[in-house]
Formats: structure tokens, sequence, C-alpha cells
């Protein structure tokens, strides 16, 4: 058992954190900006609850982190009570936050100055991943920093692997928000063109679904897409988030993604139609407008 924190209680963090009392058996502390959101997983798992991000994470082992963005991320580890004010030395900090490579190297130089260890460790998986506590985890930083944390990261794993120094765990997050955005995108213009064929969708998916066309965005999301139902999963707006940052670092980095930035103004266009908050199999619904 170890005493750790967790930052951030959204869709993600809260089962997430639960799983670390559940599943790992670990004593467990959490912080949410909204301190409400702190006492009902409080209510729910029987942990405890900080009034900052220091003092969450004074005295733990490990912090977890899964916040929205750079800037939230910032806030919650280098800013006003910030988590690294109150980290003891040698402990691990590990950021679940979808966030830049040049945040997680930032933070990364910060921690090892002042003596205690960072992983950056983007999710896969999405809020059933969370909930079922079989989410895949992409992690970069040190070997020593990797191995400590990788079994209270299990409580809520199914797959963890580390991918090499800081920032690895973040770019690695950006090829899998790269191959989705296309596989998205095929799969919406697929269903497009069956319906405009006058083709049995159902019937053509469950056959094309056992040869090379196969993928977990078809098994798992044709169903809804064709009832039409784009109402859950991961939306749009933190898809548009992500692709910002692939696109930004393929700035840097020389990489030529003209698929991913195509689909980005596709997700574009479905935000303008009123989708900012619809799953992103909604490219569907942009083919069909």
């Amino acid at each position: 058992m170890a005493k750790v924190a967790f930052l951030g209680l959204g869709v993600m963090g809260f089962p997430m954190a639960g799983h670390l009392v559940k599943k790992g058996g670990h004593e467990v502390t959490v912080y949410n900006r909204t301190a409400a959101k702190a006492a009902q997983w409080a209510s729910t798992f029987g942990g405890k609850t900080a009034a900052t991000p220091k003092a969450a994470a004074e005295g733990q082992d490990f912090v977890m982190c899964c916040v929205g963005n750079d800037n939230d991320l910032r806030a919650v580890t280098t800013g006003v009570d910030g988590a690294f004010a109150g980290m003891k030395e040698g402990a691990t900090f590990v950021d679940h936050t979808t966030a830049s490579a040049e945040v997680a190297r930032e933070l990364d130089a910060a921690a090892a100055k002042a003596g205690f260890k960072f992983i950056d460790a983007p999710v896969s998986g999405g809020q059933a991943g969370a909930e079922n506590g079989a989410l895949t985890v992409m992690c970069g930083g040190s070997q020593d920093a990797y191995a400590g944390a990788e079994p209270v990261i299990a409580a809520y794993a199914r797959m963890c692997r580390l991918l090499g120094p800081a920032g690895s765990g973040q770019l690695t997050k950006m090829v899998n928000q790269i191959c989705i955005a296309g596989l998205v995108e095929g799969l919406s213009e697929g269903i497009h063109f069956a319906r405009k064929s006058g083709l049995d969708v159902q019937a053509v998916i469950e056959t094309i679904s056992k040869g090379a066309a196969q993928s977990w965005q078809m098994e798992n999301r044709y169903k809804t897409m064709n009832e039409g139902k784009f109402d859950f999963g991961f939306a749009v707006e933190w898809m548009r988030k992500d692709l910002s940052i692939c696109l930004a670092e393929a700035r840097r980095n020389g990489a030529n993604l003209p698929v991913t930035a195509l689909v980005d103004q596709f997700y574009a266009e479905v935000e303008k139609m009123g989708g900012k908050r619809w799953d992103t199999s909604s490219l569907l619904a942009r083919l069909e407008r």
C-alpha cells in the first residue's frame, strides 16, 4: 500500500482515483477544483480530500494528476499552492493529462531540481476504460521513476509501458490521436457510402469487420453512428485540443500530417453544427447534413 494523491476528478480522474482505493488498496487523498466533486468522491470511496494541490501532495509517495491542458497542469503543479511545493524528496509525480511534450519536459526538469521524480503518462481508452480500470498508459521518464510507479498505475491500466525519456508518453499519445482521427473519418465515409448505395449498413459492417478493415472504432462505434447517436464518449472539443497539440508538435519536428489537419478542419465544422460536446464519431453527421 502506498500513500497517493490524485488531482483532478473529471470523467477520467474520478474512477481512476477510485480504482487506487478499490483495486490498489492505497491510501488516497484527492483534490478537485470544485470541492463538492472531491467530497462526492470521498463519500463514494472513503478517501480523504485536500483544499489545495499542495496540501494533497504533502507526505505522499505518489501524486497522480489528470486535468485539462498545459495551463491547467501548470496551475496544479507550479502555480500558487501547486503540488510541486508539497512533494517530498524521492516521491513521484505521475501526470495523466493529455498535454504537450514541451510541458512534460519542463515539469520533469523542475521535479529533478526539487529532488523528486516525474512521469508523463497520458492515457487512452476513454471514460469506459477509466471506469473499467482498463486504460492504456503511455509513459515518458526515467526507468527508475517508471519502475516505482508502474505497480500503482496498474490499478487502472490494462497496458502500461515506458516509451522513452520525459515527453515520450505525450508524443506517443499524439500518435494515438493521429491514428484515431483518420480511422473515424474513414469509418464515417464508409457508412455514408454504404447508405448512399442502398446497402444494409449492419450487414456490411458485420461482414467487413471480420477482415482487414476491422478496428476498435468499427467494433465499438458503428452501431451508434448508424443510429445517429453522438451523445457519449470522447467529445469533439477534447479531440480538437489533442489534435492542436499534434499539429503544433508536427510544426516543430517537421512531420507531415495532411490527413490529421484535414480531419481537424472537419471537426471544426462539426462544432459549428452545435457538436462541440458530441462524440468524435459525429464526423458522420457532417457528411449527412
